[in-house]
């Protein structure tokens, strides 16, 4: 019941490729997952959800290349991505080369200020899940759809450590030995 999608093939942030890089990329990541396949994919989402203000040009070149639907705006604040005031429910961008999808992933508000994230990758490892519970019960309270997300290497703490800042550390390495667990906690409390 899965369906293969496309997050690029060198995995760099879309904000530092020019238009060309990009759609170089992205033909040459979804020939090599449709060759794999055997079927044609349909959804990307971006290194790092870097499809930001400066560069929503990826949209249409998304478009542009067959893709119909995208989960790369994420609607918070954030030292490398984000667009803050972009809606938190799935909402549809109008390019020159036809419409695409977008699916957020899941923010709640508190407080009424800002958006904040609800989990997945280092927000389900790294924040309390208490507040992850709280973020889904908001969500789900709204009608919305819970969208969030997981790397493969989150579920295994005996991955190799690479050297890195220290901050890059923090973000990757902490509590890898709890996310199969909080992964399995938020899929019973999701269904």
């Amino acid at each position: 019941g899965h369906e293969p999608a496309c997050h690029s093939y060198w995995h760099r942030l879309i904000y530092t490729l020019s238009p060309e890089e990009f759609r170089e990329d992205l033909r040459r990541s979804k020939a090599a997952i449709e060759d794999a396949a055997g079927e044609r994919i349909h959804g990307h989402r971006a290194p790092s959800y870097s499809i930001t203000a400066r560069s929503l040009w990826a949209l249409e070149i998304l478009r542009e290349e067959g893709f119909t639907y995208d989960s790369s705006i994420f609607p918070i604040h954030h030292d490398n991505y984000g667009i803050p005031n972009a809606p938190h429910e799935p909402f549809c961008v109008e390019t020159p080369a036809g419409p695409l999808r977008e699916y957020p992933i899941s923010t709640f508000r508190l407080f009424g200020a800002h958006n904040f994230p609800v989990g997945g990758g280092g927000y389900l490892r790294i924040l309390p899940f208490w507040y992850t519970r709280l973020g889904m019960a908001r969500v789900q309270g709204e009608g919305l759809p819970l969208i969030l997300y997981i790397h493969p290497w989150e579920v295994d703490p005996e991955q190799p450590r690479i050297a890195a800042p220290l901050k890059s550390r923090v973000r990757h390495y902490t509590n890898l030995r709890t996310t199969e667990a909080r992964l399995r906690k938020v899929l019973t409390s999701a269904s």
